[in-house]
């Protein structure tokens, strides 16, 4: 039997509204940097996946952390992956594929 707890879930759309609001305390990126370069969300803070064991230290575990990439799946590792390390995640559902607000230019 698998123990692992799911990892919580939230909407594109619930994320910009907390991105307008003002209320996403942190937003991470996991695409690789090529991607993030087409355009992320205004403020998150990118960390590519296969960076993100060897940079914790880099995330407060005090914060709860929206986790994004381009279609939901590698989000979804790396917030079960934090979620095990005892940080608040919830995985954006659908990635930057589903994200219909506006984009930053690095």
């Amino acid at each position: 039997m698998n123990t692992k707890s799911k990892v919580a879930e939230i909407l594109p759309k619930e994320v910009s509204e907390k991105v307008r609001q003002g209320k996403a305390q942190s937003i991470i990126d996991v695409r690789e940097h090529e991607e993030v370069a087409q355009g992320r969300i205004p403020g998150a803070y990118h960390i590519p996946l296969g960076e993100l064991e060897n940079r914790l230290h880099e995330i407060d575990k005090d914060k709860e952390h929206f986790m994004v990439c381009q279609s939901g799946n590698r989000s979804g590792m790396a917030a079960e992956f934090l979620q095990d390390k005892g940080y608040k995640v919830k995985n954006m559902v659908g990635g930057m594929l589903n994200w219909e607000d506006e984009v930053e230019k690095p």
